[in-house]
């Protein structure tokens, strides 16, 4: 009963077949997108979104080993096994650089100042690859365009520039009636 199972699989996946059908190619591209939709759910979404060049690599090279299950170009199921075991590695990574500092710095590398009270760190610009024109940019998307309210500007971990404004200046005006009436104070900010 099992060996007629696993012949029946063998034949509808293509197992030791040199050429694939559509069909074929087809049913492992559906057993492949799912296996994938698991991945994703182990990696719990993190590498996924808007995070560092260690989680964009996990979404490259999975998307390279898990194609070559669809196209027969490797075996099907260690194909897809070795697709859950970069997820795992990339879960533990993550874990582990959660735990440990000198990990995650390892993996994600740094966070850079670039302005400090509005003065651009040259030195740490040209260390981070970021132009004055890039960091000019990354202000207006912050809705800003004036360096000099920036306190900080930090290049983080995910390729982000991160912006800390300075404290607006309260300027207070006090403005007198005379004849009895009280004086008026107005902050302006």
């Amino acid at each position: 009963m099992i060996d007629n199972l696993l012949e029946f699989v063998g034949v509808v996946l293509g197992l030791d077949q040199d050429k694939l059908t559509f069909w074929q190619m087809a049913i492992r591209a559906l057993i492949v997108y799912a296996s994938a939709v698991a991945m994703v759910r182990l990696g719990e979404k993190r590498f996924l979104g808007r995070n560092t060049a260690f989680d964009v690599i996990l979404g490259i090279v999975l998307g390279s080993v898990i194609s070559r299950a669809i196209t027969g170009s490797a075996p099907f199921f260690p194909t897809v096994g070795a697709g859950f075991v970069l997820v795992g590695l990339h879960w533990a990574m993550a874990a582990g650089s959660f735990h440990l500092d000198w990990l995650g710095t390892l993996i994600k590398g740094s966070e850079r100042e670039l302005v400090k009270e509005g003065e651009i760190l040259w030195d740490e610009m040209q260390k981070s690859h970021i132009s004055k024109k890039d960091l000019m940019g990354a202000l207006r998307m912050n809705g800003s365009s004036e360096l000099d309210s920036v306190k900080s500007a930090h290049f983080e971990r995910s390729g982000d520039i991160s912006f800390i404004t300075k404290d607006k200046e309260v300027c207070v005006k006090e403005i007198s009636v005379h004849e009895g009436v009280q004086t008026v104070r107005i902050e302006i900010g």
